[in-house]
């Protein structure tokens, strides 16, 4: 808050400044004089005085001057008490790197990097700090574990082995695959060079790139293929897999080059590569959800290697759109195509621009990381050639493998869809306002209609049940002389009842026979022979009459024409326009084929006890639930069958939370949610989600979803957790994750869901581990432990080394 204003007066000194001058007085004048709130009192009174005189008026002014100066101070001491989210501080250090490394470009490129910035102690004290916010640890408590001057030091004089600072694993059998990871002072070194390459890289990354960018993720990369591309024909999407070789390795560096002229940051990022330590890989693994088997530098380095494509991609983009020529043969040839390229360029986020111009064909691009996505509007022939193309460059010039035989070029309208970030990707046709109206009718006739049938069925039923308990009931009369009929079909048929026959067992002979005689096993159920052959019978002719003219007229108009329909409304030629669009849906199939793999749900689809987690506490077990909604809900939350995906995750999560509490404990489900009803209110419900999400879009700080910051933590792979032992002081144990040195009261044992490799675009949502990891024992405090669950940090933050 400030105050600005000019006060004139004429009364000489005050407290050693003038005021024969207009002074403009702001908290800044006032926190540089010494005392503001003093002085604006005195200043706001002495110039109230002179101007009118009036003493009574004067000790009011003084009085309000004396509330807004308090106003001033208050705010002041709330901006101070102000806390700062760890993503907003992580922020803040990269824009101090970022400042030491603009100070390093010169004559065009960035240049010793390694010497001025990377091997600088204050820059990886940085470093370990943006480390430490990613574990959600306090970076204003001091640690003294790693020296950053000795660090600096090493790598200045070149003496910093890669080899020393990592730690392998393995898998048990026969194929051994090897994992390797950095050690915390690796880790440091990593981070250090990733805030560098941001910032060198960040200003010039496609347009059509995403995944570990600010303000460009997977569900941007999903909008920009629903909204921002116009009549798409075909698409296809590519799968790349490679393990990085020394071709790859040599044309990143030189890529690198273009911008950075650092002989020895090539040479440690070489030395990592030749450790292992950067576990770089097409394909292998979805790249960008803080898996522990990549290392920071994979995605910025992926994204850089990429940048080939990206530009290789606005080429061929650029000839098959400005310079192809098309099939139009009356089209104006003094028309500019190259000028219309450059100008849907710049105006790509106007749709009107891109939907009104039809000249030629339209090539769109979608890259999340090392999965790519493309959509032709066009002809096939136009579509085939361009992917023959981009596979020849991915291939030849950038040596990358391309499943290009699963991946072939598919109708946009066709049933099937296509498969992109684990997404279904489709086109669908939406109607237009009048027959959405008409629909919209009709649907309430056979609502109207479907109620009268069951009110029918009902009536008929309840009348063939009376009908059956007056037979008994004349069965039961014939049998007392004063009672019964003689003239009566009952009594005539009465020789054929045994001697010694029960009433009960003679109804049922006589029910047998009748059921025989109107072919009952033809019938669907008793209800309808109740209904057909008993109480329709007996209803009068008319009623029957109307009731069937009127099901028959309302089946007609339901399954009448919706164009006939159309006809009869007014102005419906300019109503009945249908638009169709693209929709992004999620895989349902799997999600719960996942949560049967994970052990939640039996094979039915019914939810059960998990039982790894019975041995923890029950505020973990519900943590864990709680984690897997906001994880699984945050990722689907722009999907357009959101709604499905809400009521199938909530509602078999939560039932499966229930279930595990009740095995822990061995009480009754009722009970259990009685007794933890406030615990459970922490794994959402369906209201509960959406109200999140809609608080989230509206008041969340930007800086708390950007992907460069977080690299994953908001979706990063899940885990499951299992009691080992508990911590003795014969036995002690440190927290395993990255900057804390708090005691772990309790050792678990990590449980490796998904063992194979596959690539992303089949599952999207990814918790994915490497094999090694398996049965792997870590510590961990119940901070870190409770971060891990819900989600505020990721496995990357695990030290997995620590016991080595």
């Amino acid at each position: 808050m400030r105050f600005r204003g000019l006060f004139t007066v004429s009364i000489g000194k005050l407290k050693g400044f003038s005021l024969s001058q207009p002074m403009n007085l702001t908290p800044t004048f006032f926190r540089d004089e010494g005392k503001p709130v003093e002085k604006l009192q005195a200043l706001i009174c002495y110039s109230s005085f002179s101007t009118n005189g009036d003493l009574k008026k004067g000790y009011e002014k003084m009085m309000l001057a004396k509330d807004l100066a308090c106003l001033v101070e208050e705010s002041s001491h709330k901006d101070e008490r102000k806390v700062k989210s760890r993503m907003e501080l992580k922020r803040s250090i990269e824009l101090r790197v970022k400042k030491r490394v603009k100070e390093q470009f010169i004559d065009g490129k960035f240049r010793n990097l390694m010497v001025n910035v990377i091997a600088v102690p204050i820059t990886l004290q940085d470093a370990y700090n943006c480390i430490k916010l990613n574990s959600n640890v306090d970076i204003s408590v001091k640690d003294d574990s790693i020296c950053f001057n000795s660090l600096a030091k090493e790598l200045l004089d070149g003496s910093f082995d890669v080899g020393e600072d990592t730690v392998s694993f393995s898998t048990r059998g026969v194929a051994k695959e090897v994992l390797i990871l950095p050690n915390p002072k690796m880790i440091i070194v990593q981070e250090a060079i990733r805030m560098v390459l941001e910032v060198v890289y960040r200003p010039h990354f496609s347009k059509i790139s995403h995944g570990c960018r600010t303000g460009r993720g997977h569900l941007t990369a999903l909008r920009y293929i629903k909204k921002q591309v116009s009549s798409p024909s075909w698409w296809f999407p590519l799968i790349l897999n490679k393990k990085v070789d020394a071709n790859i390795i040599a044309k990143l560096i030189s890529k690198l080059e273009e911008k950075i002229e650092d002989d020895q940051l090539y040479v440690i990022i070489r030395s990592m590569f030749d450790a292992q330590v950067l576990n770089f890989e097409f394909g292998g693994f979805p790249k960008g959800h803080g898996l522990p088997q990549e290392g920071v530098l994979s995605p910025i380095l992926m994204n850089v290697y990429l940048d080939f494509f990206d530009q290789e991609f606005y080429r061929l983009s650029m000839r098959y759109e400005a310079l192809h020529q098309g099939d139009d043969k009356d089209e104006d040839k003094s028309h500019s195509k190259l000028r219309n390229w450059f100008r849907r360029q710049l105006k790509e986020n106007d749709l009107k621009c891109t939907t009104n111009d039809n000249s030629g064909p339209r090539i769109y691009c979608c890259r999340f990381m090392d999965e790519i996505f493309f959509v032709v509007s066009g002809s096939k022939d136009i579509a085939l050639s361009f992917k023959s193309e981009i596979v020849d460059f991915l291939k030849n010039s950038l040596r990358l493998d391309v499943d290009d035989e699963q991946t072939g070029v598919l109708p946009c309208d066709g049933s099937n869809g296509s498969r992109f970030l684990g997404a279904l990707v489709k086109r669908r046709v939406q109607e237009g306002p009048a027959t959405s109206a008409v629909h919209k009718l009709k649907e309430k006739v056979r609502l109207f209609a479907s109620q009268k049938q069951d009110a029918w069925n009902v009536g008929c039923v309840r009348i063939g049940k009376k009908w059956l308990a007056h037979g008994l009931k004349k069965v039961k009369e014939s049998e007392i002389k004063h009672l019964a009929d003689s003239g009566s079909t009952l009594s005539k048929v009465s020789y054929f009842r045994k001697a010694g026959m029960e009433t009960d067992h003679w109804y049922k002979v006589l029910m047998k026979v009748w059921l025989q005689d109107i072919k009952a096993k033809a019938a669907e159920n008793e209800e309808s022979i109740l209904s057909k052959y008993v109480a329709e019978p007996a209803l009068p002719h008319e009623l029957k009459e109307s009731y069937y003219e009127f099901m028959k007229c309302a089946d007609e108009y339901v399954s009448s024409e919706t164009a006939t329909t159309l006809a009869l409304l007014p102005n419906s030629s300019s109503n009945s326009g249908s638009v169709t669009i693209t929709e992004i849906l999620a895989p349902t199939d799997a999600i719960k084929k996942r949560l049967f793999r994970y052990g939640l749900t039996t094979s039915e689809g019914y939810p059960r006890a998990a039982s790894l987690l019975v041995l923890q506490d029950s505020i973990q077990i519900i943590d864990w639930f709680s984690g897997i909604v906001r994880r699984w809900l945050q990722w689907y939350q722009d999907y357009d069958n959101f709604n499905e995906v809400k009521l199938l995750i909530s509602s078999l999560l939560r039932k499966s939370c229930v279930r595990t509490l009740a095995t822990k404990y061995r009480i009754h489900e009722s009970e259990i949610e009685k007794q933890f009803d406030s615990e459970l209110c922490r794994i959402p419900s369906i209201e509960e989600v959406e109200q999140e999400l809609t608080y989230e879009t509206s008041y969340s700080h930007p800086f708390d979803n950007d992907e460069a910051l977080m690299y994953g933590i908001s979706y990063s792979g899940l885990c499951l957790l299992s009691l080992a032992r508990m911590v003795s002081q014969s036995r002690p144990c440190n927290c395993f994750v990255l900057g804390c040195s708090v005691a772990a009261p309790s050792v678990y044992t990590l449980h490796v869901m998904e063992r194979q490799k596959f690539p992303g675009w089949k599952t999207g949502f990814t918790s994915c581990i490497h094999p090694s990891l398996n049965k792997r024992r870590i510590g961990l405090c119940k901070k870190h432990l409770k971060d891990l669950y819900l989600g505020h940090i990721s496995l990357q933050s695990i030290d997995f080394g620590a016991w080595k």
